[in-house]
């Protein structure tokens, strides 16, 4: 958020939230589903959670526009990729395991992305 901004529904008042959703976008031009292969966590400290979800991010930060814990995105990769592939992962999974919970990093959720045995030889 800029220092003035009070909107929080006005993409002007954000300082870098208008590129987060133009390269969310532009990675789902290539991953339409938002649940395949392509997991996208997007934004930064006080970022427009809403609009970057609505472009098509699994997580992003910060509903609560407040400032994240810089572990916090690598605590969802971390339990994306460790995941079993056919478990979807919500946020109310993660939560406890953030600094701020749901008020720092929200979403949607994915399916991990973990593969045991042969089945890692099926992927493209």
């Amino acid at each position: 958020m800029i220092k003035r901004g009070t909107d929080y529904h006005n993409i002007y008042n954000y300082r870098n939230s208008k590129y987060f959703i133009q390269t969310v976008k532009e990675a789902r031009r290539y991953d339409k589903e938002r649940n395949s292969q392509l997991v996208i966590f997007a934004g930064a400290c006080q970022s427009y959670f809403e609009a970057i979800i609505s472009a098509g991010a699994n997580f992003a930060s910060s509903p609560a526009r407040i400032l994240i814990d810089f572990l916090d995105p690598l605590v969802i990769a971390e339990k994306i990729a460790l995941t079993e592939r056919y478990k979807y992962i919500t946020i109310d999974d993660i939560a406890k395991e953030l600094r701020d919970g749901k008020k720092g990093v929200s979403g949607i959720g994915a399916n991990g992305k973990m593969f045991f045995g042969t089945e890692s030889k099926n992927i493209i």
